[in-house]
């Protein structure tokens, strides 16, 4: 057996993948963590307990989510780039609801969460919270329950490519569905950015409707 293996282009690509996971599992973690831990403990807490966690836990929390979710998406774009035209329906479905979660990491949740750490400074220090926190929270919260929802297809295409692939995204077969699905995905992108959080305001109704949300987009992709 050949030692060098990792050296060659097989290798190389492996370790790509390899990273890639890694990352992934840090950012999907850390969103489960918020999602299923923190915004529960939150509903709960008192005041000056869900204060120290903005001010201490959070920054560092969100360091890691943030550079976890920039490490995965520059490896999975470096994956794709070395496939070329070899691309499955099933990763163009993954990939696309990979991209729209990091856009809202880094342009929504991001951006936000800032807000709300600089108004608990602010109270802490003996100032005012600041008015515009009190409209960033929920835009985080709305940002953060989609890409939750939006996590469970993405992991399952990301799997279904290697194992029960759709066909490849550029067949005249797949296109009319695979349009059909990427409509979808979008309108529910534009819902959480502007639209309202309803049944995903619970764990339950997020994660049920993650797998519904698998289930649908995969019929589509295989049906149609």
């Amino acid at each position: 057996m050949d030692n060098m293996t990792v050296f060659t282009a097989a290798g190389i690509d492996y370790l790509f993948r390899w990273g890639h996971l890694l990352a992934g599992m840090t950012w999907v973690g850390l969103l489960y963590y918020f999602n299923f831990v923190q915004a529960e403990y939150f509903k709960e807490a008192e005041p000056a307990h869900r204060a120290g966690v903005v001010l201490k836990l959070l920054p560092r929390a969100l360091w890691w989510f943030r550079w976890g979710a920039m490490v995965t998406f520059v490896t999975g774009v470096l994956l794709l780039a070395g496939r070329h035209s070899a691309i499955t329906a099933d990763i163009a479905v993954g990939a696309t609801l990979g991209t729209l979660m990091f856009l809202n990491v880094w342009l929504v949740i991001w951006p936000n969460q800032k807000i709300v750490i600089a108004s608990a400074n602010q109270v802490a220090q003996g100032g005012e919270a600041l008015p515009e926190a009190a409209v960033a929270a929920p835009k985080a919260g709305l940002a953060s329950r989609t890409n939750t929802l939006f996590s469970l297809p993405m992991l399952f295409f990301m799997g279904s490519s290697a194992h029960i692939p759709s066909g490849m995204a550029s067949a005249p077969e797949t296109m009319t569905p695979l349009m059909v699905v990427l409509a979808l995905i979008f309108a529910l992108e534009a819902n959480g950015l502007w639209g309202k959080q309803g049944p995903m305001a619970s764990v339950g109704g997020v994660i049920s409707g993650g797998f519904l949300l698998t289930v649908v987009l995969y019929g589509l992709l295989v049906l149609l």
